[in-house]
This record gives C-alpha cells, structure tokens and sequence, in this order.
C-alpha cells in the first residue's frame, strides 16, 4: 500500500508488499524489497539497496549524501539486508569514494531513536545501537554488538563480535570481541558474558574467554604478547581465535 501523499520516483523499484506511509519520499535510484515498512515521512535516498522486511519509523533519513566536507556528489551506495527496525530520527549515510564508495548494514539490526550510521561504516548482524548512538565515518561492527544511549565512536574505529559499550562512552580505540566497555570511564570492564551466554556459549567457551580476556588485560603482557599466548590455545578453544584475530587487525590500538 502506498499512500497518497507519499512521492515515489519513476525509477524506484518497490517490492511485493510493502506499505509506504504518509508524506514518504522515496527517491532516484532506490530498490526496497518486499515486505518494507515506511511508516510516515521516511525519507529514502539513492543509490541505495534496501533488502527484505526492514521496518522504518517516522522521520528516518536513510542513503543521504554524507557529511563529509570532501564529498562532491559522487554516486556513493548505500546497501541494507533484511529484518532492520529503524526508529524514529534514524540516520545512515551513503559511503565515500574515499573510501569502498559503499556504507553496508546487515540484518536483523535495532537502530533507537536518533542513532546514526556514518558515511563508510560497516555493520554486520543482531547489533543493537540504543537511543542518540553516534557512529562516525569509515566504523566496522562486527555481529551481536551492543551500544547503549548516548554511545559514540571514533572514525575508523572498529567493534568486535558481541562485544558491549556502555550508554556514554567515546570509544577513542578499537574494542576486541567480547569485551565490555563501561561508559563515561571508556575503559574495559571485563567481558560480556552474560549476552554470550543468552547466544547459547557453553560454560567452557565462556571460561576461555574469560581467561583470554586475563591474557590481554591483567598479566602485563603487551598486545603482541598476548597473541602469542592466546594462539597456543585457539585450537581448543576456536572462541578465542576471534579475539586473536581482532588484535592483529587492530589499527588503532585497543582500549587498555
């Protein structure tokens, strides 16, 4: 269902089933597929691909130009998976040719109320960014990341897989897999082992992470040290491997 006052541009390709609310603005060169949800005055620019059964609220402004100084109206992309719920206020940005040229979001995501996605940034699956979260440009989330309200990240930054950051913080570093951030402190706090164990880890693999996580912040050890060590025990314990993973990529230097 579309509704009267919703503008659709000629060269839009809507899917099956999908309901565009009132004063909606859907322009060039956007593909949303089926089972989308605009609910009023969603805002959706191009080039973007929007997959299947996402659900936007009202006042969401989605594949905008980003609002990088050196963008010059180049035809940057934007491409959405499925099952995303964008909520009221809601902001992502296209990408730069800076930079790939493409912001990616994957599936099963919750955007709160406010939260933005930067121009570049890189968001895997089941992330959840809580009300005024603010990514800044070129950011990669991996899967099951969390941030509560208010959070912000750096450029460049990089989150790795179900790791949590606390409502406040300003993540200036990168933040290895599992790890808990608290908020204002910006410092870690242990891992988040309760939403591992909500995702169906094993006590054992919780154990190994817990035991990683002393590797890399409580034996003195330097980054490069902690690898070494928590290579040893990867081949046992895969969970960590993620971790191991995470440091060696790190370009920014983690939170210590």
């Amino acid at each position: 269902m579309i509704h009267s006052t919703a503008v659709i541009s000629e060269s839009a390709k809507i899917g099956k089933n999908v309901k565009i609310g009132p004063f909606c603005v859907v322009d060039d060169n956007v593909e949303i597929g089926d089972g989308c949800i605009l609910e009023s005055h969603v805002v959706i620019r191009g080039p973007s691909t929007i997959g299947k059964d996402n659900r936007f609220f009202q006042f969401c402004s989605i594949g905008e130009d980003c609002q990088d100084k050196k963008y010059a109206g180049e035809p940057t992309q934007l491409v959405i998976g499925d099952n995303n719920v964008f909520r009221e206020g809601s902001t992502v940005h296209r990408g730069t040719v800076q930079d790939e040229g493409i912001t990616r979001v994957g599936s099963n995501n919750l955007f709160m109320i406010n939260a933005h996605v930067a121009h570049d940034c890189i968001l895997g699956d089941n992330i959840i960014l809580a009300n005024n979260v603010s990514l800044a440009g070129h950011v990669t989330l991996g899967d099951y990341v969390i941030f509560g309200g208010g959070a912000a990240i750096h450029q460049f930054g990089k989150v790795g897989a179900h790791a949590f950051v606390g409502a406040g913080a300003i993540v200036l570093r990168d933040v290895p897999p599992y790890i808990m951030v608290n908020g204002q402190k910006n410092v870690p706090a242990g891992i988040n082992s309760e939403g591992l164990k909500r995702r169906g880890f094993s006590s054992a693999a919780v154990m190994a992470i817990k035991r990683a996580y002393r590797t890399i912040y409580r034996a003195n050890n330097t980054v490069e040290e902690a690898v070494a060590q928590l290579k040893s025990v990867q081949d046992t314990h895969p969970e960590v491997t993620l971790m191991v993973t995470f440091l060696q990529e790190a370009e920014r230097g983690i939170i210590r």
